[in-house]
């Protein structure tokens, strides 16, 4: 009857998208209906402990001339009320403990991303040595398992639409699964607070059919753009979150009329903005700290961008003058 209950609630919930985001992914029904199972049972237990309480109250309140009989206990009524608890606990415990087991038995032959957590973004690499920044592309029908590690603090991967949420450390790898099989978008957010940008580290897992996405990785993402192009795709990826495009301040400053300009650093004489510093400043941030600027605060990059990208960014700051 629960199980039931919590089928047609399920139902419900996800055709009007109100209680719970869309099943994104194979382990997510069975999630639900755990969960749904448990507000279930707590709602009627509420119900039966608060409205005992209330008729109670009521049928034995006080009277004038009336005197409660003296009762000492009943011993089968004080068996039920902790036999039953206990055994819809385990039965809580037992499923769960199931859920968990399917949540982390990852599959052997599954698609391995790595990915690399740094304030504020998400960066996956793949097999065939593709790179993205916030957007991660996987196979529909397919296990992905990833491999997870941060740069600097903890961050912690959350996917409500496949109900995963997995910490992300630095110096260690932790690892989750999902296996998605509808084709779709779904949100990628930070759960673990990791500073000034945390409110802005999204991305989004793209799922695509087998076809398409053996078509993605043989495509270059640049192909057909200019210099300035890739710049500024990459701007919006890894350095709108700390940076704006116009004077207006952030995290860091705001980088127009930047390129050119006499740069006002802190316990250095003012440094030209050039090509030089532009991409020493993207590869070794620690070099140069702007006056005004917290120190240390903006990640390197060195590793994690090809001369065709580091060109584009460069010059996408020069457009900016």
């Amino acid at each position: 009857m629960i199980w039931q209950l919590s089928s047609l609630f399920s139902s419900i919930a996800h055709a009007n998208g109100t209680f719970m985001p869309p099943d994104g992914d194979t382990i997510a029904p069975l999630y639900d209906h755990l969960y749904l199972v448990m507000v279930l049972m707590s709602a009627i237990a509420s119900l039966i402990v608060i409205g005992g309480m209330v008729y109670f109250s009521i049928k034995y309140r006080r009277q004038t001339g009336r005197k409660s009989a003296y009762i000492t206990h009943n011993t089968t009524l004080e068996f039920l009320w902790s036999f039953i608890p206990f055994c819809l606990f385990m039965v809580a415990f037992g499923w769960g403990w199931y859920v968990y087991y399917q949540m982390r038995t990852m599959p052997e032959d599954a698609f391995e991303v790595n990915v690399l957590a740094q304030q504020w973004s998400w960066n996956f690499m793949y097999k065939s040595g593709k790179k993205t920044t916030a957007d991660m592309y996987v196979p529909v029908n397919t296990p992905v398992r990833l491999i997870m590690t941060s740069k600097d603090v903890i961050h912690s991967m959350y996917i409500p639409a496949f109900r995963q949420k997995q910490d992300v450390v630095p110096g260690r790898y932790t690892q989750t699964w999902f296996q998605a099989p509808h084709v779709g978008n779904f949100h990628i957010f930070c759960a673990e607070y990791c500073g000034m940008g945390h409110s802005a580290m999204l991305g989004i897992v793209h799922v695509l059919s087998k076809a398409d996405f053996d078509k993605w990785l043989e495509t270059n993402p640049y192909k057909g753009l200019t210099p300035v192009q890739v710049g500024q795709h990459l701007f919006q990826q890894k350095c709108s979150v700390c940076h704006n495009p116009t004077t207006e301040r952030k995290v860091g400053p705001g980088l127009q009329h930047v390129f050119g300009s006499m740069v006002q650093l802190q316990g250095q004489p003012p440094h030209l903005a050039d090509e030089n510093y532009i991409r020493t400043h993207i590869l070794h941030p620690s070099t140069y700290s702007v006056q005004g600027f917290p120190k240390g605060v903006m990640p390197s990059f060195q590793g994690q961008l090809s001369e065709e990208e580091l060109t584009g960014l460069i010059e996408y700051v020069k457009s900016l003058k």
